[in-house]
């Protein structure tokens, strides 16, 4: 294809965190432009957005139903290729299916959907449509964490024993004492817009979609507890999972926003019969190997000695970190070569493509709604649906 895939973006504007991220991201590799978008509630804010991106205000919308149909009905050569969805969480399947069933390609950032039974609905919307759809799990872009993968999917660990994932956050510990009302008093906090979880939702959701990365492990029971230690909160804020994986491996995932003096320390430890790793997103850069009768060994993201796949998505050579955006643009990136072969009529690499997809949406959103349910039963054991 001999120009850039045109990007629609559905939140995101002033202000947004996650939005610039999106965009830096998106851009990193010149082979996406943001042409359009509807960047917030407030047609106004939208507007002012769409001027600090130097768009053209006739593609610049007050609503992103009013988006999807007018960029529907514009020529081939001028339409949006795919959006990028950044909106709150109640607004994830609505916006995507908008987008999909206007056939938008639709890049989306976790979790997928409010609940598990739009999880599925929107599953089969995408399926049937035959459009790409991408979730942001970023940290599935960083290098040495496809070389994690890789070395699982190589048997160099022999068989999984044991895995724990953890993503300890410390930001709202200072609200444990107080009334609530402190750092996290946003969105996250209201079931009606985030979900049925906060911390779950948020970031050990993420933790469990790069324990299904790394090692394909599939959730079979899940034993969880999850607590509120912010006054006045009614999500929570803190948990703690046991699993059961199906094939007899067992696990802990955990995540936490009240861990005090930790920032962002999400963490894999996969222990095999021949090996085990570990991998720290504060030190990206690092994978860590294990044995038990020999020198742990550290692999460095940019060398010659590490896989196709660490390689492919390395941009600078070794000793020249690289990190989070380059995570998510990894993301970006493979979800646009998806789009550009199916423009082009090509068929897909044998093997498809490196990108979260539809599908681990619902185990993200069967991750989610399954904790909740465990730490409200007085079972705990609970089995974890099928996905």
């Amino acid at each position: 294809m001999n120009r850039k895939l045109r990007m629609g973006m559905v939140g995101g504007g002033r202000g947004a965190f996650i939005g610039a991220v999106h965009r830096m991201a998106a851009n990193l590799d010149g082979k996406i432009e943001l042409v359009a978008g509807a960047f917030s509630s407030s047609p106004e804010k939208s507007k002012l957005s769409g001027e600090d991106f130097f768009l053209d205000p006739n593609r610049v919308y007050g609503t992103y139903q009013e988006m999807a149909e007018k960029e529907a009905a514009l020529p081939a050569d001028q339409r949006i290729d795919f959006v990028s969805i950044v909106v709150q969480n109640y607004l994830h399947f609505d916006v995507a299916k908008t987008f999909i069933e206007a056939g938008i390609n639709v890049i989306c950032d976790k979790p997928m959907t409010l609940t598990l039974a739009q999880a599925y609905e929107l599953r089969d919307i995408v399926k049937a449509s035959g459009k790409v759809f991408a979730l942001t799990h970023n940290y599935t872009g960083y290098p040495m964490v496809k070389e994690a993968r890789a070395m699982v999917k190589e048997g160099k660990l022999g068989r999984i024993l044991k895995v724990v994932a953890e993503y300890p956050q410390g930001y709202a510990v200072g609200d444990v004492e107080g009334d609530g009302q402190g750092k996290i008093n946003n969105w996250r906090s209201d079931p009606n817009i985030a979900g049925v979880s906060n911390c779950m939702g948020d970031i050990g959701t993420h933790a469990h979609n790069l324990v299904r990365y790394v090692t394909g492990l599939e959730i079979d029971e899940i034993c969880s507890e999850l607590t509120a230690f912010i006054p006045g909160r009614e999500l929570d804020d803190d948990g703690n999972n046991l699993i059961r994986f199906k094939g007899g491996a067992k696990g802990i995932i955990y995540a936490s926003q009240i861990s005090n003096g930790d920032e962002n320390a999400l963490s894999i430890r996969v222990y095999g019969t021949k090996a085990s790793i570990e991998w720290h997103q504060e030190d990206p850069n690092d994978l860590i190997v294990k044995y038990a009768n020999a020198p742990r060994q550290i692999y460095r993201r940019g060398n010659d000695y590490v896989g196709a796949a660490a390689a492919a998505n390395s941009r600078t050579p070794f000793a020249h970190p690289e990190g989070f955006i380059e995570a998510f643009a990894n993301v970006y990136l493979a979800a646009a070569k998806a789009m550009t072969d199916q423009i082009d009529g090509n068929a897909p690499p044998e093997g498809g493509y490196d990108f979260p997809t539809v599908d681990d949406g619902v185990a993200g959103m069967a991750f989610i709604e399954t904790t909740v349910k465990s730490s409200a039963s007085d079972q705990k054991w609970v089995k974890f649906p099928e996905i």
